[in-house]
């Protein structure tokens, strides 16, 4: 009787485990297919040009917010000095930062900022960054504000990014608004 009861006790379990596996990838799909329509459209958009990365994985799209003076763009192997603010939305595109959803009334941020470096400048290799930053960094001049929005390609990838106080999660398109100050040449 015990054996009878470990069976189907294994097998309940196997079924519902492959249930939520379906529903994990249901909804891996829909975000996916979001975050792909959300870049598609952006990258469309007038004001926007698209740039093949340097890995040859896809393109980023960018908006110039302002023109730099300089004559040279980082390489690959160089250190730069930025201040920049990186974000996604965290539930729909379609909406704007906030907003109070309908069916409950409650209130929803939808623009989340994961990483930034503002008032103080970060210093890092180009090589360092995920490709579509990577990517972006290459073709700007010393001066140049950008914004960049990155498909999840050639950002956090399939799997996402878990730190120790943010998660993304896999297939998110991010968007970055990059001022590039110095080159650092090594």
């Amino acid at each position: 009787m015990k054996l009878k009861h470990l069976v189907f006790f294994l097998f309940a379990s196997a079924l519902l485990f492959s249930a939520c596996e379906k529903d994990k990838e249901e909804i891996d799909t829909v975000w996916k297919e979001a975050n792909e329509a959300a870049f598609a459209k952006t990258a469309a958009s007038s004001g926007y040009t698209k740039l093949e990365s340097q890995s040859k994985n896809g393109s980023i799209a960018y908006k110039v917010l302002k023109a730099g003076s300089g004559t040279e763009s980082p390489l690959f192997s160089d250190k730069v000095k930025v201040k920049y603010v990186g974000w996604y939305k965290r539930f729909d595109w379609t909406k704007g930062d906030t907003y109070v959803d309908e069916s409950n009334g409650n209130f929803i941020t939808n623009k989340i900022e994961f990483d930034k470096s503002l008032e103080i400048p970060a210093t890092f290799s180009v090589s360092n960054v995920v490709d579509g930053f990577s990517t972006a960094l290459q073709y700007m001049v010393v001066g140049d504000k950008w914004e960049v929005w990155i498909p999840w390609k050639l950002g956090y990838g399939s799997s996402g990014y878990s730190g120790s106080s943010q998660t993304i999660e896999g297939y998110t398109t991010l968007v970055f608004e990059v001022e590039l100050e110095e080159i650092i040449k090594e």
